[in-house]
C-alpha cells in the first residue's frame, strides 16, 4: 500500500493518505500524543434518502432516519457480545454520531491503540439486523425521538432547517420521525448497509502515535476487498426563497429563545472555495456581531439580548446558512435589528475597520493552528473539510489570502435579508393566565 505525504512547512504538520487494496481510503496524521483517536465514516447521513446504484434502473426512497437507526444497530453483534465492552477492556472510549451527511463511528485510547482500531474496522464491517432487534431499536429510538421534540434547542434548530429549506433534504431530521421509523425492516437496512458501507464509500482517519505499517497491517487483518459500487443520490433543486419567515412553540422556558437563519445561496466550487467562504462568514460573524462589535454591545445595553447571543455558520458542499441564537424578551425585535444591521453593512453605510478586520483575521488563525493540539479536534476537523472535498491543511493560506473587498463581496452575495427565518421557544402560560 503506497502512502502520500502532505505537509504544510508554514504549520510543520502533516499527514499521509493511501487506498487500501480493500477500497478504503486512509488517512495517518501522526502526533506524538498519548491518546490516539481514529473515525470511520461513511458518506451517509440523514439527507440520503432517495439514492440508486448502478444495478439499479430506478431511484429507491428509503424511510427517514435510516442512517441513524444503522449507527445504533451495528454496536449490536449476532453473538450478544456488547461492542462497547471490547473497548472497554482495551481501556478505549468508543462512541458515534450520524448527521446529514456522514455517519462516522470512532474511540479514543491511551494503550491498545492497534487493537482498538481492530475492533472498530470488525464491529463496523459485520452487521446483524434481525426483525426482534430491529423491532427492540425502534421503541428505544422512539422514545429518543419523543425526548429530542420536548428539547426546544433541539426543536428550534430542525424547525429552522425547516424554514429555510423548501426540498433540500437537509430538512430532514436525523432520527427520522415516530412514524416513519415504524416503516424500518431488516431488509431495508441490509440494503442501505450493502449500498453506503461499501468501503469504496468510507473513509478511515487515524491521529496519533502510530505508524504507517501498524495501521496497514490492522487493515490487512479486519478488512476485505469489496467492490466498487456507483452510488447516485437524487438532490433536488432547491428554491431560493425559504420555506417559512417565523415559528413558534411553548416550552418551559424562563425568556424566549430563538435562532434566526440567514439561508446561503453561493454554494459550490472547489474545497478552497468552500474554506475562503466559510473564513468569510466567520469575519463577517465577528466584525459584526462580536461581543466586541457596537451591535451587540447596544442591543445588550438595551436589555434585549444577553451574554448567551451568539453566531456561527453551519455550511457543506450542498447547504449553508448563519445563524443567530440567544434569548431575548423580544426576539422579534432581534430579528429586525440583525435585519437592518446588515443591510447598513451592505450598503455601505458602516465601513469595515482594518484593525478590526486584521484583529478577526488574528482570531481565526489561531484558532486554527490551535486545532492541531488535539487529536480529536484534528480527526473532527480533518473528517469535516475531507468531506467538503477541503483540505485541513489549507485553512492558514486561504485566511491569509482573504481581504476586506471579499468580505465586502461576501456581504452583498450570501446577505440577502429577506432570506431570513426564525424560530422561537417561548415561555408557557403561567398559571391563572
Amino acid at each position: 500500500m503506497n502512502f502520500t505525504k502532505y505537509t504544510n512547512e508554514l504549520l510543520k504538520e502533516s499527514y499521509y493518505k493511501g487506498k487500501h487494496k480493500s477500497g478504503l481510503e486512509v488517512i495517518v496524521i501522526p502526533k506524538d500524543q498519548m491518546t490516539l483517536y481514529a473515525t470511520f465514516a461513511t458518506r451517509y447521513g440523514s439527507m440520503d434518502n432517495t439514492f440508486k446504484t448502478g444495478s439499479d434502473s430506478e431511484y429507491i426512497t428509503v424511510p427517514d432516519g435510516i442512517a441513524h437507526f444503522l449507527e445504533h444497530k451495528l454496536f449490536e453483534s449476532d453473538d450478544g457480545t456488547d461492542t462497547f465492552s471490547r473497548f472497554t477492556a482495551l481501556g478505549a472510549s468508543a462512541n458515534a454520531y450520524t448527521s446529514n451527511e456522514v455517519t462516522s463511528y470512532l474511540f479514543s485510547a491511551t494503550e491498545n491503540y492497534y487493537e482498538s482500531l481492530e475492533v472498530l474496522l470488525d464491529f463496523v464491517t459485520h452487521p446483524y439486523f434481525s426483525k426482534e432487534n430491529v423491532d427492540k431499536e425502534m421503541g428505544i429510538i422512539e422514545q429518543e425521538l419523543r425526548m429530542y421534540e420536548d428539547n426546544p434547542y433541539r426543536w428550534m434548530y430542525q424547525e429552522l432547517l425547516r424554514g429555510l429549506y423548501q426540498k433540500n433534504t437537509v430538512n430532514i431530521p436525523v432520527g427520522g420521525t415516530v412514524e416513519s421509523i415504524h416503516e424500518i425492516t431488516p431488509e431495508i437496512l441490509y440494503d442501505c448497509y450493502n449500498t453506503f458501507y461499501n468501503l469504496n464509500n468510507m473513509v478511515l482517519i487515524v491521529c496519533g502515535n502510530v505508524s504507517l505499517d501498524g495501521v496497514e497491517a490492522v487493515m490487512d487483518k479486519a478488512l476485505k476487498e469489496s467492490c466498487g459500487i456507483a452510488i447516485e443520490k437524487k438532490i433536488a433543486d432547491e428554491p431560493r426563497a425559504v420555506a417559512r419567515e417565523y415559528t413558534e412553540k411553548k416550552f418551559p422556558v424562563a425568556l424566549p429563545v430563538f435562532n434566526i437563519g440567514l439561508k446561503e445561496t453561493d454554494i459550490g466550487g472547489d474545497g478552497r472555495a468552500f474554506i475562503k467562504r466559510e473564513f468569510e462568514h466567520m469575519i463577517i460573524a465577528e466584525l459584526i456581531f462580536g461581543k466586541t462589535s457596537q451591535f451587540y454591545n447596544t442591543l445588550y445595553s438595551e436589555g434585549l439580548i444577553n451574554q448567551k447571543f451568539g453566531t456561527a455558520y453551519y455550511s457543506s458542499a450542498s447547504w449553508g446558512f448563519f445563524i443567530a441564537s440567544g434569548e431575548s424578551r423580544d426576539p422579534i425585535s432581534v430579528r429586525d435589528r440583525i435585519k437592518e444591521e446588515i443591510e447598513l453593512w451592505r450598503a455601505g453605510k458602516k465601513e469595515i475597520s482594518s484593525d478590526d478586520f486584521e484583529r478577526a483575521k488574528r482570531v481565526l488563525y489561531s484558532a486554527s493552528v490551535q486545532a492541531w493540539n488535539s487529536t480529536s479536534d484534528i480527526a473532527e476537523g480533518f473528517l469535516d473539510y475531507y468531506l467538503a472535498g477541503a483540505d485541513m491543511l489549507d485553512l492558514p493560506e486561504v485566511l491569509s489570502g482573504i481581504g476586506i473587498e471579499d468580505i465586502k463581496k461576501r456581504l452583498e452575495v450570501s446577505y440577502d435579508t429577506s432570506l431570513v427565518s426564525m424560530t422561537v421557544a417561548k415561555p408557557e402560560d403561567k398559571e391563572g393566565e
